[in-house]
């Protein structure tokens, strides 16, 4: 590694530590839509600016399973509640795999991303 890139890297962490002891204010704060510690799935979703089918599509659950999310029927839980941070926190990221994953099943992805829709 060169010395620069370093030099870089170990002010990131000494920032960090800083941050985590208080003794300095982070450049930036994320919020995570929750209601009593449960992903806002509703709030998620409008982010995306889908339908309920096509977030269910996104995710790869059934329709049924979002609507019970987001009525607070159900909760999310474990590996459903980590990818719907991922999907709040990058988008991009859930975009990008959703479109390759169909693209290597042959299947039409029937949603498109912000940036999708723009292109056309």
């Amino acid at each position: 590694m060169k010395d620069d890139l370093f030099d870089e890297l170990l002010e990131s962490v000494r920032e960090g530590g800083a941050i985590l002891r208080g003794e300095s204010e982070a450049s930036r704060t994320f919020k995570f839509p929750e209601k009593d510690g449960v992903p806002d799935v509703a709030a998620i979703r409008e982010r995306f600016g889908v339908s309920q089918p096509q977030f269910a599509e996104l995710m790869g659950i059934s329709v049924g399973t979002l609507r019970n999310w987001e009525q607070r029927r159900r909760d999310p839980e474990g590996p459903a509640s980590v990818l719907l941070e991922v999907a709040y926190r990058r988008p991009d990221v859930v975009w990008s795999v959703v479109r390759e994953r169909r693209a290597r099943y042959g299947k039409v992805l029937k949603v498109q991303s912000e940036d999708e829709q723009q292109e056309d």
